[in-house]
């Protein structure tokens, strides 16, 4: 499957969460066995060759393309949770939203100066958590190789705020 035969199972809910906004719904796309393994077929064969050693994901739907993601490359997977999550000792990082803050959290053992991480997430809006993410395996000494996503709005403009890294994703919407 093509990433253009993946954009066709995305549904678009118009006018959610709020009038104006067309909602890019991703889960006709994985209800769809083929299509979900497709996904991460391509994903893998893009990451096959490049020099990893983990796969950073951004709770909870980057849970749903990184752990997959990392089991068909054979490479760790490291869990990004919402604050107060994860068990032991953790780094965090707050960010703004477009409509409040949030805080990440790492577990501060699971990455080492110099681990070439992937971030995965399903999706780039406007780059901010993404961004954070980032920042937050930085922060630890972690190599963000490049962050990858199945559907980037690139209406929003998310790689700009992401200018300083590699981006890809699988699936772009213009508007």
């Amino acid at each position: 499957m093509t990433p253009a035969e993946l954009k066709e199972k995305i549904r678009t809910v118009p006018d959610f969460p709020e009038k104006g906004v067309l909602f890019r719904d991703i889960t006709t796309l994985l209800k769809d066995g083929a299509a979900f393994a497709a996904a991460i077929d391509l994903m893998v064969a893009h990451y096959r060759e490049m020099p990893l050693e983990a796969v950073v994901a951004v709770e909870s739907r980057g849970f749903i393309f990184g752990a997959p993601l990392a089991n068909r490359l054979g490479l760790s997977f490291i869990p990004v949770r919402k604050f107060g999550k994860l068990p032991a000792s953790t780094a965090r990082i707050a960010y703004e939203l477009e409509y409040g803050r949030e805080t990440l959290e790492i577990h501060r053992d699971a990455i080492s100066a110099g681990l070439r991480t992937v971030i995965v997430d399903d999706l780039l809006a406007t780059g901010g958590t993404s961004l954070a993410t980032a920042e937050l395996v930085q922060s630890l000494g972690g190599i963000v190789v490049e962050l990858a996503f199945l559907v980037e709005l690139s209406y929003l403009k998310g790689r700009e705020k992401l200018r300083d890294y590699r981006v890809f994703s699988l699936i772009q919407y213009d508007n």
